[in-house]
């Protein structure tokens, strides 16, 4: 139980955490190896940007649990207590159904990239690795998000 408790409070933030560490050092290196050693890598611009691809999908899910996606303030500021609620949770459902779409279109296209058997020019690493990355931030998010519309119906005063 202790372990599901510390993934629900930290899963994004430590594989956000560890992609952004791992790009800058892959980013420095770089710097280093073309401007002192006037020798470049040719691996790590590649791999820099796939881990900041990941970053960005999990990241998704992490500002879902923080609630810190863009929405209309000003409108919800407005509207009385009473309608907040419902607004929010009509807000959760239809980013959940983008959410699950995303999921499912994503799924389809891992599947070609399978099939294809595409590799990345650099490093030969087969490209459904970065393409299952909007899947994985996807479901991410939609967990997050049913756990928000779950907490939006079952919480007594409701202040968000």
């Amino acid at each position: 139980m202790k372990v599901l408790k510390f993934l629900d409070e930290h899963l994004e933030k430590i594989f956000c955490v560890v992609f952004l560490a791992l790009m800058s050092a892959i980013i420095v290196l770089q710097v280093f190896f073309r401007y002192v050693l006037n020798n470049s890598l040719s691996w790590s611009e590649e791999l820099a940007r796939y881990l900041f691809i990941w970053m960005i999908y999990i990241g998704i899910s992490y500002g879902v649990k923080l609630d810190k996606h863009i929405c209309v303030d000003a409108v919800y500021t407005f509207m009385p207590k009473k309608i907040k609620r419902g607004y929010a949770i009509v807000a959760y459902i239809l980013f959940l159904i983008f959410a699950v779409s995303i999921v499912y279109y994503g799924i389809m296209v891992v599947g070609m990239q399978i099939a294809s058997g595409q590799v990345s020019p650099a490093m030969g690493l087969p490209m459904q690795y970065v393409y299952v990355a909007p899947v994985v931030g996807m479901v991410l998010t939609v967990i997050r998000l049913v756990q928000k519309i779950y907490y939006a119906i079952t919480v007594k005063e409701w202040e968000s």
